[in-house]
């Protein structure tokens, strides 16, 4: 089955709302909606989360990495992040959350 590519613009959120995340970065060759599509190796970075710190709980979202990604489609040799994509959020352990993006590329 296949998902919609994921782009710097897409709106990405941590499981605690309002938290938002973003890449450091996306591939300067490959653009869809006129936008650089993002790859597996990027680390997110989140802001906005409200869970709480210790010892309520293990503290605010920070960073997320991404376990999965498209299996058929690259840029520049690297798999490209799909909607469908898993990501999971550091220190918390939870996922993150594809919210809007580009709906005109398809990858698997």
């Amino acid at each position: 089955m296949s998902a919609y590519v994921l782009h710097v613009g897409a709106q990405v959120a941590c499981a605690h709302q309002p938290g938002r995340a973003s890449p450091p970065v996306g591939n300067p060759r490959v653009q869809v909606a006129g936008q650089q599509v993002v790859t597996q190796p990027s680390i997110y970075t989140v802001t906005g989360c409200i869970l709480p710190t210790p010892p309520a709980a293990n503290g605010p979202c920070a960073t997320a990495v991404w376990s999965t990604a498209a299996l058929r489609v690259r840029a520049g040799g690297i798999p490209v992040l799909l909607a469908d994509s898993t990501a999971t959020c550091a220190p918390s352990g939870t996922p993150l959350t594809v919210l809007v993006t580009q709906i005109r590329v398809r990858g698997s």
